[in-house]
């Protein structure tokens, strides 16, 4: 039996951000890595990210609040800490979808009109 290994994007965005902000900070994040398994960001703005998650046929995961605060992440940016108590909200979210044991292989890229960044975490192989 072969087995997959989770990859998982995780997004951070600011309200005013469009499906445009997300597309870009993944097609940054994305290059030269293996296909992703999901996408994931935080409960309450996951649902923005649905559209991209069904052209591109993946699972959409919600993280709540408290699973984003449990993860150290490997960069920190001085809006997230206070806004959602994570230093980057991208890799957090990404880090708790990809399951326990999972690492960063992307750190948070930002869209270029820095309204949306992604990071991606590839979790254990299951």
């Amino acid at each position: 039996m072969e087995r997959v290994a989770v990859i998982v994007a995780g997004f951070g965005f600011r309200g005013n951000a469009e499906l445009a902000s997300c597309e870009a900070a993944l097609a940054l994040a994305q290059h030269g890595h293996p296909p992703l398994t999901a996408l994931a960001a935080p409960d309450d703005k996951a649902e923005m990210l649905a559209p991209l998650a069904e052209r591109l046929g993946l699972a959409l995961i919600g993280i709540p609040p408290e699973a984003l605060t449990s993860v150290t992440t490997p960069t920190r940016s001085p809006p997230s800490l206070p806004a959602r108590g994570t230093g980057s909200v991208a890799e957090a979210a990404a880090l708790a979808a990809a399951g326990e044991g999972a690492r960063v292989i992307a750190r948070r890229q930002i869209s270029p009109d820095r309204r949306a960044t992604c990071a991606i975490a590839q979790g254990p192989s299951t």
